[in-house]
């Protein structure tokens, strides 16, 4: 299968680089998958979570509060204000990261988003456990 290169980058350095089959992108007029050879594109992204799906359906998720997305046939580069990965390889660091994603994510536009993000957030956490 095809794979696209994913990269996610914020003031403070890369925070995931790598290939991937799918990568769901937060947009600012909803939510929209990437594939390998999508057309080129730029996107304003809002916060969310980005969800990229690496080999054999495994899943690796990331809360960004804000940014842009270029979007090419083979390379997808998002630029964001700040990120958390919500992933780790024990109880406590997932609790980290997603704490640390809710505190990212802090001052959303409405309780109600605020709400659905957070739900994301320990969804995607969940899959770790």
């Amino acid at each position: 299968m095809e794979k696209i290169l994913v990269e996610i980058i914020t003031p403070d350095g890369t925070i995931f680089s790598g290939e991937a089959q799918t990568v769901t992108l937060p947009g600012a007029e909803g939510e929209f998958g990437v594939l390998p050879g999508h057309s080129a594109m730029v996107s304003l992204l809002t916060a969310g979570v980005v969800d990229i799906e690496i080999a054999d359906s495994n899943t690796e998720s990331v809360a960004i509060d804000s940014g842009y997305v270029e979007v090419a046939p083979e390379k997808v580069v998002l630029l964001a204000e700040g990120a958390v990965s919500i992933s780790g390889n024990t109880d406590s660091e997932i609790a980290k990261a997603i704490k640390d994603a809710k505190d990212l994510l802090k001052g959303a536009e409405t309780d109600f988003f605020m709400t659905s993000l957070e739900a994301k957030i320990e969804t995607a956490a969940k899959a770790y456990f």
